[in-house]
């Protein structure tokens, strides 16, 4: 999807200076949280073990905030947009520790998830309580559009709330259909990348149309990401993604391939609802069988070629949004990291 442009940096160039940007003011909002969830945020973010004790890595590529710093810099000054990159890494912790009290999700990034370790409670109000420093970090910024980006900010954070709702209540459905996971997985995913990429261009000085085509390059790159993890959710090595194996399948989320393949009308399809369907906890042989049949029944495939196709779709919103050649560049590299990795 990328092209060699001069001047422009790559991924990982962009994660290592969106990172040295962000990580003094991120780590200065987490200091101003209530005194109880600092130990709590500090180990999610890997700067603390669970004793307390100063650790390092293990805090997530924090792609998010380098789409916001990028789409800044493409339109204009990155400057300004440093408390929108903050507030949507807030954000995007939030949902983290939310979900995976809702998964039961025993490990993230090759460590204990904060509910396995401190309790679901605790993990709950230290989501809350970075869900509501995020907000504070635009109100504080002095921004001319902090109004105007915290509505925005707060749209995505509904879309996302909706659409982890419609993920764990699609666990209790059988009918799912293809559209409506796709539209589950625009507002889980989709929402927060897209208005990322949007608050880096309104914050960065962007027009009203740039903003925009930003935003829909940042969902079409956000639903492709999320194609790209429910893939990883059921055949991810756990070494690289730090999730335990067939996770996904455990839990028996209607994830795209899965529902992909349950609304395939093929007889590895229908072999799959009945397993979906039963009523006991699945066995380990049972996960690598689902796994074999969603492959069987195209879920894999439908998948990866859905994602490809979104790939295209946000490149062609960048090109409307980024004339210069290079903040373009840097904005496609993202995106193809998105939709290519081990996380």
């Amino acid at each position: 999807m990328t092209e060699t442009v001069a001047g422009a940096r790559t991924a990982r160039d962009l994660l290592a200076w969106s990172r040295g940007c962000v990580d003094p003011a991120l780590r200065a909002a987490v200091a101003r949280l209530p005194e109880s969830m600092r130990p709590l945020v500090a180990y999610h973010f890997g700067w603390a073990d669970e004793t307390g004790a100063p650790a390092s890595g293990g805090g997530g590529k924090a792609v998010r905030p380098a789409l916001v710093l990028a789409a800044a810099r493409a339109v204009g000054e990155w400057g300004p947009a440093l408390p929108g990159a903050v507030a949507v890494e807030l954000v995007h912790n939030f949902s983290l520790l939310h979900d995976d009290v809702m998964d039961g999700d025993e490990t993230r990034r090759h460590r204990p998830t904060v509910w396995k370790l401190f309790g679901p409670g605790p993990a709950i109000l230290a989501g809350d309580s970075l869900l509501v420093a995020a907000s504070d970090v635009l109100a504080a910024s002095g921004h001319p559009a902090a109004r105007e980006a915290l509505r925005m900010l707060g749209a995505a954070v509904q879309d996302l709330i909706e659409g982890q709702g419609a993920d764990l209540a699609f666990e209790q459905r059988a009918d799912v259909g293809l559209d409506e996971c796709r539209l589950m997985a625009e507002g889980k995913t989709g929402a927060l990348l897209g208005c990322a990429c949007a608050l880096g261009g309104l914050l960065g000085g962007g027009s009203s149309e740039q903003v925009a085509h930003l935003r829909r390059f940042g969902e079409a790159a956000g639903l492709a990401f999320q194609m790209v993890d429910d893939l990883l959710g059921i055949w991810g090595d756990p070494a690289a993604t730090g999730k335990p194996v067939f996770s996904d399948l455990r839990n028996r989320k209607k994830s795209l391939p899965v529902v992909a393949a349950l609304t395939s009308g093929t007889a590895a399809g229908r072999e799959l609802a009945s397993l979906y369907a039963a009523p006991a906890e699945p066995a380990a042989a049972d996960l690598v069988r689902a796994a074999r049949l969603v492959d069987e029944a195209g879920g894999r495939e439908w998948t990866r070629t859905e994602a490809a196709a979104l790939l295209e779709r946000a490149r062609e919103h960048l090109k409307a949004a980024v004339p210069d050649p290079r903040g373009a560049a840097e904005l496609e590299a993202l995106a193809a990291l998105l939709a290519d990795r081990d996380r």
